[in-house]
């Protein structure tokens, strides 16, 4: 079998992420609609539009932790961008592992297959430490 990989890591596409970018990340990977996630975060549908709009709005802090909790991350993830938590994590590799479970065998040795690569090429394309200090 041959794994054909496109690398879309662009450094600086990554850093200019923005709350809203990566609430929407959150909400396509939950298959939240806009007005699934008002209704979970108890937020009103106009201003979750306000703060996915293009002028990247900022909600007060109660509904941003509202909205983090409606997805599955941490508000400082959604803020800054920084690794969800241990239990976001866990919470994702649940979800896809529920959705794994649904999927025939060979589509599930595919999928285990493509992963494992993935994670090889990054190891290959990820300075390490010492690389940065030279």
């Amino acid at each position: 079998m041959q794994v054909l990989l496109y690398r879309n890591y662009d450094i600086m596409v990554h850093i200019m992420k923005t709350f809203a970018d990566r609430l929407r990340e959150e909400m396509e990977f939950m298959g939240l609609s806009r007005k699934e996630l008002a209704y979970r975060a108890d937020v009103k549908r106009r201003a979750l539009d306000m703060y996915l709009g293009t002028q990247c709005s900022m909600p007060p802090a109660d509904a941003a932790v509202r909205m983090a909790k409606a997805v599955n991350v941490t508000v400082e993830y959604l803020i800054t961008g920084e690794t969800p938590s241990p239990k976001a994590k866990r919470n994702r590799l649940l979800a896809l592992e529920h959705d794994l479970e649904s999927l025939p065998q060979p589509v599930i040795d595919s999928v285990s297959t493509m992963i494992h690569t993935l994670a090889e090429n990054e190891k290959k394309f990820t300075p390490t430490k010492s690389k940065l200090s030279e």
